[in-house]
């Protein structure tokens, strides 16, 4: 069941996607050659407990999970498309790095995600990262009362395909609200005028995650929860939780 949330409670996740942005911003000017996850994923939990928030990442354990979550970010490397779990790895010149972080503060839920490359960067990356921040913006142009959830995966599916890039399939954004995932399910990709019509007070994550080499295929990777290419190729993951207005789009975890 989808909920239609209010002005007031909007407000409310705004301010828990504040924090979600102050994380994101802090992890990314602290992530450089040589640190370790370990210490990016402190980092994030520095921002929340300043702000007094919890993470709903942390001891989150879905279905498929084998294990709780262990951290309050999931940071995906390289290949790692998304819910990579922080470790000791440390960064090396070049990584493209995907970092997903999530906030709840007073009883209201933020998500948001970003790729950005450590160090030197290569060309063929920038412009994967660019891809996606466009497909993300697309999403969220769609996402306005009036249009259907085929529309939003419509518009991040064209940006991608367009660029030639891949879509790992059964995977997208969400509805947020009280709980980080709620309905309704936002693809990746779709055919436009489809799906659930776009009303004033939902609240979505729009999340594309692209796959450099153009193909689809993942799997997941033996800790149960990361999920990599199939061919080894870099992968790309942005996402923002954005509430539908009768004004337009609202960005909830700006940066």
């Amino acid at each position: 069941m989808v909920e239609l949330k209010t002005e007031t409670s909007i407000d409310a996740m705004h301010a828990a996607g504040r924090v979600v942005g102050r994380a994101l911003t802090a992890v990314r000017e602290a992530a450089r050659v040589g640190v370790t996850l370990l210490e990016l994923d402190e980092v994030a939990r520095e921002v929340l407990r300043e702000a007094g928030a919890t993470s709903p990442f942390l001891g989150y354990r879905p279905s498929f999970a084998p294990t709780p979550f262990p951290a309050v970010i999931c940071a995906s490397v390289n290949d790692a498309i998304v819910h990579g779990i922080p470790t000791g790895y440390r960064l090396r010149d070049g990584d493209l790095l995907s970092v997903d972080c999530g906030a709840v503060l007073d009883g209201w839920a933020g998500d948001s995600a970003i790729s950005f490359v450590v160090g030197r960067p290569r060309p063929a990356d920038l412009r994967l990262i660019e891809t996606a921040e466009r497909a993300l913006a697309a999403g969220i142009a769609a996402a306005v009362v009036g249009n259907r959830i085929g529309d939003i995966a419509h518009a991040v599916g064209r940006v991608c395909r367009t660029a030639g890039y891949g879509i790992p399939q059964g995977f997208g954004g969400h509805g947020v609200g009280r709980r980080m995932h709620e309905d309704p399910e936002v693809p990746n990709e779709g055919r436009p005028g489809r799906g659930l019509p776009l009303r004033a007070g939902m609240v979505l994550a729009i999340e594309p995650m692209l796959i450099a080499s153009g193909k689809d295929g993942y799997h997941e990777a033996p800790d149960g929860w990361t999920l990599r290419t199939d061919d080894g190729s870099r992968a790309a993951h942005t996402e923002h939780t954005v509430a539908v207005t009768e004004e337009g789009p609202r960005i909830l975890t700006a940066r």
